[in-house]
């Protein structure tokens, strides 16, 4: 069962931030978040907790009971990962609260909530474009901290998925977007394919919307002023080495399967899709004509 704790008046908000959080009782930057929330009454603060198994719930309840007019709280019994934590955090706010742009951003605070609030200031510079992502892109005048030893698997990665969709996009996974409200039930309804590239199959799910060609026409790439990499990172090794797979198995998806469709819109390479479309035909085979 899913439940929720909702603000106590009616929304004013201009925004809605979602924060996905497993386990984060011993970290969760309370006075941070707490601080923005009191300070920028125009944007919703949506934590989903994404069945954590300490006190990450009561922490987030204490935390919406000293802000209760600008923070909510989501709350999943069974732990479904980031993607879909996100993914419920950002149905959930798109119901129930009338903000023209939602996105969310990682509860370690790689990313600060004011800087994600300046995204969606340029954003609105800028109402032609759909989206607007953050892109932690190394330059003069910008803090941008990485970990060198991911660097080259990073590189790899980056390269392999500028493949798959074929645009010039710097940065693909940094952990802050923001979407117009409208986009929302096109980008998160159905569920995503892969845990830890949910990212990217965002990507693609802009693409089918944007077209491919016209994909730079509806989505901003913002660089970050401020990225911290934080330690103790979920992506470990195990994940890590399944990767090259994801990738592949969402280029199939998005890219080819969509070529080999049967007439009944069925992949030709779903096995289970086929046995349906195979029983539809002995099921029609076998009725009588009249």
């Amino acid at each position: 069962m899913n439940t929720q704790n909702n603000p106590t008046t009616g929304s004013n908000h201009q925004y809605a931030i979602i924060v996905p959080c497993y386990n984060e009782e011993k970290r969760f930057p309370y006075a941070a978040f707490l601080q923005f929330s009191k300070a920028h009454p125009e944007v919703l603060l949506c934590f989903v907790n994404d069945g954590s198994k300490d006190k990450t719930l009561s922490v987030l309840m204490g935390i919406q009971i000293e802000c209760p007019e600008n923070i909510c709280v989501y709350s999943v019994e069974q732990n479904g990962g980031k993607a879909e934590a996100v993914r419920q955090g950002m149905i959930y706010v798109y119901r129930y609260f009338n903000v023209s742009m939602l996105g969310f951003l990682d509860a370690d605070l790689a990313t600060k909530p004011e800087e994600w609030l300046q995204m969606a200031k340029y954003k609105e510079l800028y109402p032609q474009y759909g989206a607007i992502v953050g892109s932690r892109i190394q330059r003069l005048g910008a803090n941008i901290n990485r970990d060198d030893s991911r660097s080259l698997f990073s590189s790899i990665i980056k390269k392999c998925i500028r493949i798959i969709l074929k645009t010039p996009f710097q940065d693909t996974q940094c952990g802050a977007k923001i979407f117009r409200r409208d986009l929302v039930p096109f980008l998160f309804h159905q569920h995503f394919m892969t845990p830890w590239l949910f990212d990217v199959e965002i990507f693609l799910r802009l693409q089918k919307k944007f077209g491919k060609t016209t994909l730079q026409k509806g989505v901003l790439e913002f660089p970050l002023l401020h990225w911290t990499e934080v330690g103790d990172s979920r992506l470990k090794l195990k994940h890590t080495i399944k990767i090259p797979m994801q990738l592949l198995k969402l280029h199939y998806q998005y890219n080819i399967a969509k070529k080999f469709k049967t007439k009944g819109g069925y992949s030709v390479f779903d096995t289970q899709s086929n046995v349906t479309v195979i029983k539809k035909a002995i099921k029609a085979a076998a009725t009588p004509f009249i």
